[in-house]
């Protein structure tokens, strides 16, 4: 419980804390209140564009087993199938993997362990899906290694839709993104907003780190995130 003691929020009940620290750890604090707002503002604005251009009802593949089940029979799922309910948009993760990308791409991959985790709340308001460029029996394969046993895993191999989402180019190579789409009364869909890593020429990381807590808790040390960069495996620890 926060308590204030001439004038400055307490963050602790520690006695010894010198005048300096509290003073900059109240200067911090103010620091984060502005962050805090910032960051509704950019969710309202996300919130405030104007409705996306109509796209075409794209066609995935997809398994419906559980992932401690085969790969076939492969069924082919429409873009418009995605949405469970009325006024529910469908959120969209491009996994870097397929085509050039020959192995997942490990930062995705850290992300999609997080969206695992909590998929059943965001069930709760909006449609999930994963979908890479990979064949549904490498996607499944690499699924099964991560447990994610809580999301939908689609294949978009052999449709244009990483490529018009600008998670793909002309080559094949693989980059990842987030995209969101919203569904009218009429049944025409709509995209809505789409995220990528990069948000400028010298700006190429760190454009969707809100969608994982792994950097945001680095960042709360005085180490910081440094150079980490996730991996498919770590070493034991000693």
């Amino acid at each position: 419980m926060l308590r204030e003691i001439n004038g400055i929020l307490r963050q602790t009940n520690l006695p010894n804390e010198s005048e300096e620290y509290l003073l900059k750890r109240d200067g911090l604090r103010r620091a984060e209140i502005d962050l805090r707002n910032q960051r509704e503002r950019v969710a309202e604005l996300r919130r405030q564009l104007p409705k996306g251009p109509a796209v075409e009802d794209y066609v995935f593949e997809e398994v419906s087993a559980k992932l401690d089940a085969g790969d076939t029979p492969i069924r082919n799922i429409h873009l418009s199938e995605l949405f469970t309910r009325p006024d529910r948009s469908v959120v969209i993760y491009h996994l870097m993997f397929g085509k050039r990308q020959t192995k997942p791409c490990p930062m995705c991959t850290a992300w999609i362990d997080g969206f695992n985790g909590v998929a059943h709340h965001l069930a709760q308001n909006l449609d999930l899906a994963i979908v890479a460029a990979a064949d549904l029996a490498s996607l499944r394969s690499h699924a099964r290694a991560r447990e994610w046993n809580r999301l939908r895993l689609l294949s978009a191999g052999s449709n244009t839709f990483k490529y018009d989402l600008g998670s793909e180019d002309r080559e094949g190579n693989q980059d990842s993104a987030i995209s969101v789409f919203t569904r009218g009364s009429d049944g025409t869909i709509h995209h809505s907003y789409t995220g990528h890593p990069w948000l400028a020429p010298d700006i190429k990381e760190r454009g969707i780190d809100e969608l994982t807590p792994i950097w945001n808790v680095m960042d709360l040390t005085r180490q910081g995130r440094g150079t980490f960069y996730a991996e498919l495996e770590y070493p034991a620890a000693p």
